[in-house]
């Protein structure tokens, strides 16, 4: 009988590419480098070949992932629950993903506490969510907004701010000349680079971003700058983006598309290859891919929303431009009533990308250098994967798991 702490998780694939995935393998391989921890995963969010449990050469039977439709279900749960026997129950990504798993509460949290790695993008105060929030022994939180918002709607919970973090050793600067080599070899020569790495979907603001980059293209001259987009240009949630580029007549190079899923250290290259790498979604839970650009010392232009905010500054310094939103209108689902959507306008757009252009490389060069350094300092996988152990180690000693087990109970047994 193994005396490590066995963590049932349940997210994105962690091997996949996405940012939900990619944080869920650096949780796992950190913990597992301790020596303290086994997992098992289910590994959903993809389409897969076959369902066949995963093992990966380094960590064998420490980390077995089960690769599921979706992100399981109820009995799927149940089975690996009582063959398994996990001590603690984590799993990730946005609320409305979980309404299954938090309905099997009473069941779940009998044998094992569960830990939400929650986000959630603007206000107003999700009171809807309340339910949700009490079904958790804690919930970490990706943004200080998020935090903000559990502490206020659920503050019974245990909680905590644990940002997301970037390998700094991946996404690093490269030296002048490589640089320069690598905007050689993609004909980029002097011109001015931005560069958008995000899913082709609405929220993200991709038709947007390239109309109004024509108009700063208009202002600075089409032989001036480029725009990189990193990006499935035919993604069924988003828009046909070289519909747009033929409607604006920049088919000369102005825009170009990266469409090809690529390795974290090509990804780090066009991060370098670029003076500033832009995300303008109306919202955004955390926005990786800014990171990952500050890490490479390239400075940013965001939107202030969600987890954007905790990037762009440190409270004092600034690490690019933040834009503040021109509008907040109420938007909502069935699932979620009410939530703020976050626009901005072209003219703080063109406004805000002239104010990065003007201020030449140097200029640029000195707020990368500081977002590197702040990265670094807040964002680090040391301090990542402290947070998360000892989050862990916690949980365990004070919640327990099967004969262990120690819960509040939501009622009262009263006398009369």
């Amino acid at each position: 009988m193994s005396d490590k702490i066995k963590i049932f998780t349940i997210s994105d694939h962690p091997l996949s590419p996405s940012g939900v995935g990619s944080q869920t393998k650096y949780i796992i391989e950190g913990m597992l480098k301790t020596g303290k921890y086994q997992f098992v995963s289910f590994g959903g969010a993809i389409k897969h070949h076959e369902h066949k449990p995963q093992r990966t050469e380094e960590w064998g039977e420490d980390w077995i992932i089960w690769p599921v439709d979706g992100y399981g279900g109820p009995d799927m749960v149940r089975g690996l629950l009582h063959q398994q026997k996990p001590d603690i129950l984590w799993f990730m990504t946005d609320p409305r993903f979980w309404g299954w798993l938090w309905n099997m509460e009473n069941e779940l949290r009998s044998c094992v506490p569960m830990v939400y790695y929650h986000v959630w993008d603007n206000y107003p105060y999700p009171q809807f969510n309340r339910d949700s929030y009490l079904s958790n022994d804690h919930i970490a939180c990706i943004s200080k907004l998020t935090h903000d918002i559990v502490k206020t709607v659920a503050p019974e919970v245990e909680s905590s701010y644990i940002p997301h973090a970037v390998d700094s050793d991946i996404f690093t600067p490269l030296d002048d000349a490589e640089r320069f080599r690598y905007r050689q070899q993609h004909a980029l020569h002097d011109k001015f680079v931005c560069f958008w790495n995000n899913r082709n979907a609405r929220r993200k603001q991709s038709g947007s971003l390239i109309w109004w980059f024509k108009d700063f293209l208009d202002k600075v001259g089409h032989d001036k700058a480029t725009l990189i987009m990193h990006t499935d240009v035919h993604d069924e949630h988003g828009q046909d983006l070289e519909v747009i580029l033929k409607k604006l007549g920049l088919e000369n190079g102005e825009v170009l598309f990266s469409r090809q899923k690529v390795k974290p250290e090509d990804l780090a290259v066009m991060y370098n290859m670029a003076d500033v790498t832009i995300n303008i979604a109306d919202a955004e839970g955390f926005g990786l891919a800014t990171l990952e650009s500050l890490s490479c010392e390239t400075p940013i232009m965001v939107t202030m929303t969600g987890g954007l905010q905790d990037q762009i500054t440190d409270g004092e310094n600034w690490f690019g431009v933040g834009i503040e939103p021109t509008s907040k209108a109420i938007i909502g689902s069935q699932q979620v009533p009410y939530i703020y959507e976050d626009r901005i306008s072209k003219e703080v757009f063109v406004n805000g990308l002239l104010k990065l252009y003007e201020m030449g490389p140097e200029g640029r060069a000195e707020l990368g250098t500081a977002g590197r350094k702040f990265v670094k300092k807040t964002f680090n996988f040391e301090t990542y994967i402290k947070k998360w152990d000892d989050l862990f180690q916690d949980v365990h000693n004070k919640k327990g798991s099967w004969s262990t087990r120690t819960r509040p109970t939501s009622y009262e047994m009263r006398t009369f």
